[in-house]
């Protein structure tokens, strides 16, 4: 793009999303050198000035549209000025245009189109008549002599000449851009939402999923994600009737206030409001009525994937126990519990199966106590699945020392990894159940390295999200583990494909090529050896150093977040303090003695934000953003639905936060529901002010349908109301 076109862009997005122009302009730049949105967002502060990476990421997101809304305009006046029909007037409404539906209401008119009952009157040459009365002259001849001419052309009956003429004067009246405008502005101000029965499906018993939506009216720009995305799925299954509706009378009237001019000669008068009511009820209505409701489903759509991609950053960021050995189990009744021994860095060292719930339990608890001596783990994960809380009851009774942790481990997601190709490539020898366990304890040492490996759709953070847009969730959901992954840091030698991939500059085929080139030489001992990976460049290099680490290699900096370039102003640091620039890094003390403002070099791109970073990197670095890890505490008691009454007092685990509360796993194979209104003793807009995924709360139970499998339950109960 020429220089001038990128500043006008650049000064478009800003002004559309609010944002320094100067900030913007540079954000675009970097991005189309090649730069990473991890990258600029960590490493490029000064020229962003701060942006952090989900607003770098609206930027980028945002100059797409814009550039596709600018081809679009070069577009329509391109084809408007073959056509001839480019007035001045024109050319400035469509230069000034500020949205796509601007510019395609004024390009309708001229837009090529299928065949109308418009065009088939036009062919028989009643564009005249439909001129006269759209004209509304205040005088004019009987209806009979109106026609007189067209009859005469056998252009039809009386009745069918009129007919065809105002079904040109509709299409021109459902054509005009201030008429759709103004119909399209009601839509959204005054749209009512309507869900009803689908005709034919009263007895339908698919409709008893959507029982609690028949029958409801509301604002359509106010209804929630979750509750259109319910209607629309209804109505996709052919149970539901789903429509946004308008008052008809005022919509009448409001189209009517822009093409009256009250002076029209009565036969001239009457046809035009024929050919309104006509244009309103056919045209207009049902075209805007269904972009609306497309506007609706991308603004639910939108809103869904932002709750899951919040769900999901809050998931993959849930603390490590660390690299410690695990006992890992997944439960089974009949087929039995698969245990695992894995060391600290992940490995399997042993399997086996036992059979604790089908009459052979001490014959089971002797196995377990044994692996348990042999490989000495710090704890024991069990899948919170089926058999999951009967099997921590197990393991709890066989008298295994006290500082073991016998900890639940969600399995959502793990059959789904175990039967993959990449658990085939991972773990060739295991059978496809072992494959749970080694994933179950896996997630417990990392969960975000073991995460990464499952399609986040099959995690269960999400609502609705087979209902959205397919392509916009797997694109917001893969910038999730994308931003999580490089915020956390990769250790370059031990990291699986599967997590490089995802650290910034890399991809699918360049990780690969740095396990591969890590499995021939063997583990790295600098960052700087990354250069000698095929087909790793200087730009992937740049994009990439930064968040790998390596512990112990022989460059102290590699083991932090430190970039590469600024390794020459660390030893400059160090320098200046008279120390060995190892001896810098992890040493708090000394870094809090770096004056930063003496480094400051704008012209080389360093200012006090960079700085700031290097000193917290040199005081802390490589440290982990997760925090540490606790244990959700159930009750032992407490291991079915069943079990759980309304009074009761209860430790849980978030597991989805949605619009209209949060779920909580208890530890009895089925989450309660905190309602968002049970959330807090003041008004909570959005459930996410108060919780999120992972998150250990204390909840009293409100309510139980053993029938239904729900649970009722409230945080604000136990909480002391604030004045």
């Amino acid at each position: 793009m020429a220089n001038a076109v990128l500043i006008a862009r650049a000064a478009l997005v800003a002004r559309e999303l609010s944002l320094p122009a100067g900030a913007v302009d540079r954000t675009l730049q970097l991005l189309d050198g090649g730069a990473t949105v991890p990258f600029i967002a960590r490493y490029r502060k000064e020229a962003t000035e701060g942006l952090d990476d989900a607003a770098i990421q609206r930027v980028s997101e945002h100059a797409k549209v814009v550039d596709a809304r600018e081809a679009r305009r070069a577009s329509i006046l391109e084809s408007v000025r073959e056509q001839g029909a480019l007035t001045p007037a024109l050319e400035q409404q469509l230069r000034t245009a500020a949205t796509l539906a601007q510019l395609e209401d004024l390009y309708l008119p001229f837009k090529p189109r299928r065949r109308t009952r418009a065009q088939a009157a036009r062919e028989k040459g009643l564009e005249p008549l439909a001129r006269l009365i759209l004209a509304q002259a205040p005088q004019s001849p009987a209806r009979e002599q109106l026609g007189k001419p067209f009859l005469s052309a056998g252009a039809g009956s009386l009745d069918e000449i009129f007919a065809g003429a105002r079904d040109i004067v509709a299409e021109l009246v459902a054509e005009r851009a201030e008429v759709r405008a103004d119909v399209r502005q009601m839509f959204s101000a005054q749209g009512e939402l309507h869900v009803e029965i689908a005709r034919g499906k009263k007895e339908a018993p698919e409709l008893a999923r959507y029982q609690d939506h028949v029958g409801r009216r509301e604002r359509a720009s106010r209804a929630p994600s979750h509750r259109l995305l319910a209607a629309e799925r209804g109505e996709k299954e052919g149970v539901l009737k789903v429509t946004v509706e308008l008052p008809r009378e005022q919509v009448s009237a409001q189209v009517k206030r822009r093409i009256v001019t009250g002076r029209a000669a009565a036969p001239l008068a009457r046809e035009l409001g024929f050919a309104i009511e006509d244009a309103i009820d056919r045209l207009l209505l049902p075209s805007l009525e269904s972009e609306y409701r497309r506007d609706l489903k991308e603004r639910a759509d939108e809103e869904a994937i932002r709750v899951f991609a919040r769900n999901l950053e809050a998931l993959l960021l849930s603390a490590p126990i660390g690299a410690k050995a695990v006992l890992a189990v997944d439960p089974g009744l009949r087929t039995g519990c698969k245990v695992v021994a894995l060391d600290a860095s992940g490995e399997v060292l042993e399997h086996a199966t036992i059979y604790p719930h089908t009459g052979r339990e001490l014959e089971a608890g002797k196995a377990f106590v044994e692996l348990v001596r042999k490989h000495a783990p710090a704890a024991v994960a069990i899948g919170n699945g089926t058999a999951g809380r009967e099997t921590e009851a197990f393991v709890r009774k066989l008298g295994l020392p006290k500082e073991l942790k016998i900890i639940s481990v969600s399995e959502a997601g793990a059959s789904v990894y175990s039967a993959s190709g990449l658990a085939r490539e991972e773990l060739p020898a295991l059978d496809v159940s072992i494959r749970g366990a080694v994933s179950i304890g896996r997630r417990l040492q990392d969960p975000l390295a073991e995460l990464v490996k499952i399609d986040p759709r099959s995690i269960g953070v999400g609502q609705y999200q087979h209902d959205v847009d397919q392509p916009a969730l797997a694109a917001g959901l893969d910038r999730v583990v994308e931003m999580v992954v490089n915020r956390v840091g990769v250790d370059l030698n031990t990291a699986s494909p599967t997590l490089l991939r995802s650290v910034a500059g890399l991809g699918p085929a360049l990780a690969k090529a740095v396990v591969a080139h890590r499995t021939d030489r063997g583990p790295f001992r600098t960052r700087a050896a990354l250069r000698e990976v095929p087909r790793l460049g200087a730009r992937a290099f740049e994009q990439c150093a930064g968040f790998l680490r390596i512990r112990g290699g022989d460059e102290p900096l590699d083991g932090s977040a430190v970039h590469p370039e600024r390794y020459p102003l660390v030893a400059r640091m160090a320098q200046d303090l008279g120390l060995p620039r190892g001896t810098l890094v992890g040493d708090e003390t000394q870094a809090r003695r770096i004056e930063t403002s003496r480094y400051v070099d704008e012209a080389a791109g360093i200012g006090l934000p960079t700085l700031q970073d290097i000193v917290a990197e040199l005081g802390k670095p490589g440290r982990d953003p997760r925090g540490d890890f606790t244990e959700a505490g159930f009750d032992a008691a407490i291991t079915e639905l069943a079990h759980v009454k309304p009074g009761m007092t209860l430790n849980g685990v978030v597991t989805n936060v949605a619009a209209f509360g949060a779920f909580v796993d208890l530890g009895v194979h089925q989450d309660g529901l905190v309602h968002v209104s049970e959330l807090a003793h003041r008004f909570i807009r959005d459930p996410a002010e108060v919780v999120k995924v992972g998150d250990r709360v204390r909840v009293k139970v409100l309510a139980v349908d053993l029938p239904r499998r729900r649970i009722g339950l409230s945080i604000k109960a136990l909480q002391e109301p604030r004045d």
